[in-house]
């Protein structure tokens, strides 16, 4: 049998002892710069609890990030104090992660208010309708899917006339009572969208199926950047052709979540960020602080905290890919914060059980803030400051009343 070489510096025994070559050289700040945690990680045995397998093996790279990501979340957005955003963008419930993963988080009030696109909130319509989406593959022929009345998401199928056409009737149905007929922004279009879900829900037999109906029984106003870029929005439209009377007020979303924000701050709280992807709903999201400072002209110095797990690349100067540290320019992040601010580079369909798994095993679940009840008494508390640090006057001249 062959002898293991010895040399004599092979190994370390005593780690914490400084070698002589090293103390020669003049690296003042040396110790500052190694004091991370040793990457070292156990053997993964098949037993790990995900969130262990998360804090002690993910350590580098986008697997690090992803675990500042969690510990982020949990260990300081989750404070008491602290009023929680999400962003949604991409095709998420089509893949299941409203059932699995946002509903979850409403549930344990780890999430106050939701920008979304209207796509998403559409789609979560088939789940309260109880109607199948399967999983498919990327590879089949779209050209015999059509033939065969099948909507294709990358992997996912749905029926066109049993599903979509379905649920599009239903909508309609809805869209034209009388609840409906007045002029509103989308977190109250979307709260009685989700009564009537939560509703199907319980016929159906499905339980907490629905993002929309879980919104509405948590009070979590859900809004829309885009209100017309969705079948949502494509039916209101249809109906007013027949003298609808809804009207979809843009304005009353940018007042609203702005006054969450706003609200946060003065309380003596905190405002954080969660950005699934980027797009439409990141920005409008994000903008509730220039809204403050640039046009309502209130002093305010951004986000507490920033959090996204987005695949696009910040040097195409697309707002999806665009940093936290850029985000300061614009007064949307606090830059004393910045160490709060974390970037993953994943697929949201990676992250997003991973962080929720995480964050049900590391948090109780807070107590719900019920944004959605709150709006009238934020929106003119808001008006209040608006007015008082502009010493303006109502378009008509008249003196505002509060």
């Amino acid at each position: 049998m062959a002898k293991t070489p010895t040399t004599k510096h092979r190994y370390r025994e005593d780690l914490s002892e400084t070698p002589e070559w090293l103390k020669q050289k003049k690296c003042p700040n040396r110790g500052k710069y190694m004091s991370g945690k040793r990457i070292l990680p156990k053997n993964i045995t098949g037993q790990e609890k995900t969130a262990d397998l998360i804090d002690n093996a993910f350590l580098a790279y986008n697997g690090a990030r992803l675990r500042e990501a969690c510990q982020l979340f949990t260990q300081k957005m989750l404070q008491r104090d602290v009023t929680i955003g999400m962003s949604l963008s991409g095709a998420l419930t089509p893949a299941g992660l409203g059932c699995s993963s946002i509903v979850p988080l409403i549930k344990a009030g780890f999430v106050d208010w939701i920008v979304s696109t209207g796509a998403i909130l559409y789609h979560d319509l088939h789940f309260a309708l109880n109607y199948p989406i399967r999983m498919g593959n990327f590879r089949m022929d779209d050209t015999e899917l059509r033939d065969n009345d099948i909507v294709r998401v990358y992997d996912v199928l749905m029926g066109y006339s049993d599903c979509l056409m379905a649920t599009d009737e239903i909508l309609r149905d809805i869209l034209v009572q009388p609840e409906f007929q007045k002029e509103m922004g989308t977190a109250e279009l979307h709260n009685l969208i989700g009564k009537y879900a939560a509703e199907w829900e319980h016929q159906a037999g499905v339980k907490d199926a629905s993002l929309l109906a879980a919104a509405y029984r948590a009070g979590v106003p859900c809004y829309t950047s885009s209100p017309g870029d969705s079948t949502i929005g494509m039916n209101v439209a249809g109906v007013e052709l027949r003298g609808n009377k809804l009207r979809v007020n843009p304005s009353i979303d940018v007042n609203e979540t702005t006054a969450f924000v706003l609200a946060a701050k003065r309380s003596g709280g905190r405002s954080g960020v969660v950005l699934w992807g980027g797009g439409s709903p990141k920005n409008f999201m994000l903008q509730t602080e220039p809204q403050i400072q640039e046009v309502l002209r209130i002093k305010e110095y951004g986000q507490d905290f920033f959090l996204q797990v987005t695949d696009a690349r910040p040097d195409t100067g697309g707002l999806s890919g665009a940093t936290p540290s850029e985000a300061v320019s614009w007064g949307k992040v606090d830059p004393e914060r910045l160490p709060d601010a974390v970037v993953c580079y994943t697929d949201t369909t990676i992250a997003m059980p991973l962080l929720t798994q995480y964050a049900l095993a590391r948090h109780k679940p807070r107590k719900l803030r019920r944004l959605y009840d709150q709006r009238g008494k934020m929106v003119k508390a808001l008006t209040k400051e608006y007015f008082t640090h502009n010493k303006v006057k109502m378009v008509d001249g008249s003196e505002p009343v509060f």
